[in-house]
């Protein structure tokens, strides 16, 4: 069964900083994040002509990168999705959807690590969320 939350983050897409939140993958299982970007207003940010990426690090100023997600997703899924966690969801939503499938996930191995989530459009990047990621280690495999 995969995870489903609803995270608002109501910032302005430009000079912001960026939004707080951490969270746990579960090694083995499917995660199924879905943000809504939104301004101070609550409007929906419109997202037809960003890409974006996200990295996965043991710490900010490390060259080690456990996973990369990006807005070409994977061939199992694993990316992120301008079209919501369901696909079908129009990029004018602001809505990302944050995809690791259960295979890219059991091959992980950390415990804490942090990460941040970048949208850009041409030579503009904005980085729209950081924080921490915990991992819980699979026990059934």
């Amino acid at each position: 069964m995969a995870f489903f939350l609803l995270f608002n983050i109501y910032n302005k897409i430009y000079f912001m900083a960026a939004g707080r939140y951490s969270f746990v993958i579960e090694q083995g299982a499917t995660l199924n994040l879905e943000l809504q970007y939104k301004d101070s207003n609550g409007t929906p940010i419109n997202l037809t002509d960003y890409s974006g990426r996200m990295q996965i690090r043991p710490s900010v100023t490390s060259t080690t990168v456990y996973i990369t997600l990006s807005s070409s997703l994977d061939v199992d899924g694993t990316g992120l999705n301008f079209s919501g966690s369901n696909g079908t969801t129009p990029p004018t939503s602001g809505s990302i959807g944050v995809y690791i499938s259960a295979a890219s996930s059991s091959a992980l191995s950390f415990d804490q690590a942090v990460y941040d989530l970048e949208i850009y459009s041409g030579s503009y990047v904005s980085r729209i969320l950081e924080g921490q990621v915990k991992l819980s280690l699979n026990v059934t495999r």
